[in-house]
């Protein structure tokens, strides 16, 4: 069994040359379908990497880089840091052999996931990135659904989102969980494992910033109970569980990417909100969005 410290890898536990974590699915014990790799390329620097049996999303963290796949080369504008704006993300099918270059250097992350069928090459713009500002009060947060159902749908099984959450404000509130397939129209639910990989605003002094994240069980046979603090560069797998809060302590904005992905054939995101807290819901309205995020 994985121990439950194996699901919260600071930064630094994953490492090989130029990838700063690596996440490949089928390599872990009790981890199956989704994969994560956090590339850091020095000024004119580049790297070849082949999509051996997974889809891939490959999302500037900051920087811009050019990618060459099947014969063509792409230019991703890329930007200053993950809370500046979002960013032009560049899809590649499973099989794809892509070689990553940066003039000035940057992080780039590749978000991947299992996958039988290929698809074309896509590239997204960052102004093409449908934003939505979810929630309301302290509860608020922006979520960058440039690869999540609805948004982007040419590919088998990757979901992936970017989400900022305000210093002092709470996300992924109601906790919930995706963790079994229940097909009841009324309130259907998608089996899927989900990775989270933060990156926290630092002070105006340059200290690090921290957040906090919890996963816990959703059942006898899905024992988990992770309550930890992260920082720039962890990432933390959620193989079962209700997940959630996950919060931003006040003065640190608070990143996450989202990848998921499951064993349905259908590619689907349907949660289910933790009892005690799916009633929150109902006071974001009043409450307002929280003024310090917009849409762009």
């Amino acid at each position: 069994m994985t121990a439950q410290t194996d699901f919260h890898l600071p930064v630094g536990t994953t490492t090989s040359g130029a990838w700063e974590t690596i996440i490949d699915p089928g390599t872990r014990e009790g981890w199956t379908y989704t994969g994560l790799r956090i590339l850091a390329l020095d000024p004119g620097a580049d790297e070849t990497w082949t999509a051996e049996g997974v889809e891939v999303m490959v999302v500037p963290l900051n920087g811009a880089c050019t990618v060459a796949v099947a014969g063509t080369t792409y230019e991703l504008r890329g930007r200053r840091d993950v809370f500046e704006s979002a960013t032009d993300v560049l899809y590649a099918p499973v099989g794809a052999e892509l070689r990553i270059s940066s003039t000035d250097g940057g992080r780039f992350a590749l978000a991947t996931a299992v996958a039988a069928t290929e698809h074309p090459v896509a590239l997204i713009r960052a102004e093409d990135v449908p934003v939505e500002i979810r929630g309301g009060g302290q509860m608020t947060r922006q979520v960058r659904n440039f690869g999540t159902v609805g948004s982007f749908d040419a590919m088998d099984s990757l979901i992936a989102c970017e989400v900022i959450t305000p210093g002092g404000n709470w996300s992924s509130y109601p906790a919930h969980k995706h963790d079994e397939t229940i097909e009841d129209p009324e309130h259907p639910e998608s089996e899927l494992e989900e990775i989270y990989y933060y990156e926290i605003q630092a002070a105006p002094t340059g200290t690090p910033g921290f957040g906090y994240h919890q996963t816990t069980s959703s059942g006898a046979d899905k024992p988990i109970d992770i309550l930890t603090e992260v920082r720039t560069g962890d990432t933390v797998l959620v193989p079962h569980g209700w997940h959630g809060p996950c919060a931003a302590a006040p003065g640190h904005d608070m990143y996450y990417l989202n990848v998921m992905a499951g064993p349905a054939p259908e590619r689907a995101w349907n949660i289910t909100d933790h009892p005690d807290q799916t009633w929150v819901r109902g006071t974001w309205e009043a409450a307002g969005p929280d003024p310090r995020l917009s849409r762009p």
